[in-house]
């Protein structure tokens, strides 16, 4: 890089961060995640607004590179601290109820976005039609576990039965559309020149979940609350960057990766580790590289050519995003006799998209799922919906305290991770 670059760069970054904690503090006192405030920042400073003449301003095309790339190191350290949170203790307890609601809330919200996918073909369609049909389904499907964590935190609702039930929805629900996911950008990826690669997922797994991760639970066990000393550190964010370049590399990913190596690191022993991982990661993460990543997000995203075709597609969208996750969860909750109103509320906690809805928008049209357009409407409604939650919940929950109480002592407390200071 040049002095210009250097400079450009430098100035570019430091707009971002001033912007998006200013947006972002700006929606907390509204009562919205601060990611809200940061995803339009982003929105704010790409076409949407003067026809891009303010981006071009303040982030020449020289450095969109550089920023390209730090928001790929931001989204890779995000999905591993994500993986890091999960936690499959947060199943244990909730019985069958859990499974069904997060089977629930991604089949019926699937099955209506494949068919939103055939309405869309001929108008938004890209590529391969039945990866454009799975995506969608996909899209639609998604719930963003740290965001959800946030929004109970701050709510302090994550002792109580619904709480713990919606952590406990979403974490399984992570899994559920990850692998979904994967599988879509297999499919979507199968025709490339280098689609043998994609067999080696398999191994790949395989050698993660039943070689590495029972090495690194002895390694923990023979050394009980383990230190997190710079070698220790270095080791493993050298293990997520390896992990991440392998699945970009076999034709899924990096995101995978990334996810994959936080959530077979041992739990059990190295809970300090884990609060230093998060206190390390997470700050420079949700200041600086994430903020990043939305203003890279938001430079496709343009709303200046919304036309009446454009908000009937909207309008489509947000019934099947909605509609698909309040039902699909809502009708799983009510199976298990839970009441209607604590059902209700536990379905509107599965439509928080946020962040996560983002990366998958982001992954769709980086391999060619999604144009430009469809890809800006995704994005007003992962804002739309995640802006939802808090004021439908104040809605559904208004009622006499004590309905919804905290857990007793001795049920398990599963509060929500650090991550969700990085959304």
């Amino acid at each position: 890089m040049n002095t210009h670059q250097t400079t450009s760069l430098l100035l570019s970054l430091a707009a971002i961060v001033l912007l998006a904690r200013l947006l972002g503090a700006l929606t907390r006192r509204l009562g919205q995640p601060a990611v809200i405030g940061e995803v339009l920042a982003g929105v704010a400073l790409g076409p949407t607004l003067f026809h891009g003449a303010m981006s071009d301003a303040l982030f020449p095309q020289a450095v969109r590179p550089l920023l390209g790339a730090l928001a790929a190191v931001g989204i890779a350290v995000f999905m591993f601290l994500v993986g890091l949170e999960w936690d499959s203790a947060m199943i244990r307890g909730r019985g069958s109820i859990a499974v069904t609601v997060s089977l629930g809330s991604i089949v019926v919200p699937f099955g209506l976005g494949v068919l939103l996918a055939l309405g869309l073909m001929d108008d938004y369609g890209k590529g391969d039609r039945t990866a454009f049909m799975l995506f969608m389904g996909i899209a639609m499907s998604i719930t963003a576990f740290p965001v959800l964590a946030r929004i109970l935190t701050d709510r302090g609702m994550t002792r109580t039965p619904l709480g713990v039930m919606a952590l406990a929805c979403a974490s399984i629900g992570d899994v559920l559309a990850w692998a979904l996911l994967a599988v879509v950008v297999a499919v979507g990826n199968s025709g490339g020149a280098a689609q043998w690669r994609v067999l080696l997922a398999v191994p790949y797994l395989l050698g993660m979940l039943f070689v590495l991760r029972p090495l690194l639970h002895r390694f923990a066990a023979r050394r009980p609350q383990v230190r997190l000393t710079p070698t220790v550190f270095a080791c493993i964010i050298a293990g997520l960057l390896l992990s991440a370049a392998a699945t970009e590399w076999v034709g899924l990913h990096y995101i995978f990766g990334a996810f994959l190596f936080g959530a077979i690191l041992p739990r059990n022993g190295t809970e300090r580790l884990h609060t230093e991982m998060n206190n390390r990661l997470g700050q420079m993460t949700a200041t600086l590289l994430l903020p990043v990543f939305f203003l890279v997000a938001g430079f496709k995203v343009d709303l200046s050519k919304l036309d009446a075709g454009s908000v009937g597609a909207l309008t489509l969208i947000m019934i099947v995003a909605v509609g698909g996750k309040f039902i699909g969860a809502f009708a799983a909750a009510r199976l298990h006799r839970m009441a209607a109103r604590q059902s209700a509320a536990l379905a509107t906690l599965m439509n928080t998209r946020g962040l996560t809805e983002l990366i998958v928008l982001n992954v769709g049209l980086k391999l060619g799922f999604l144009d430009q357009d469809l890809y800006s409407l995704m994005v007003v409604m992962a804002v739309l919906t995640t802006a939802m939650t808090g004021p439908l919940l104040n809605w559904i929950l208004s009622r006499p305290k004590g309905i919804d109480r905290p857990e007793s002592p001795d049920e398990p407390e599963h509060a929500a991770g650090t991550v969700g200071t990085a959304v």
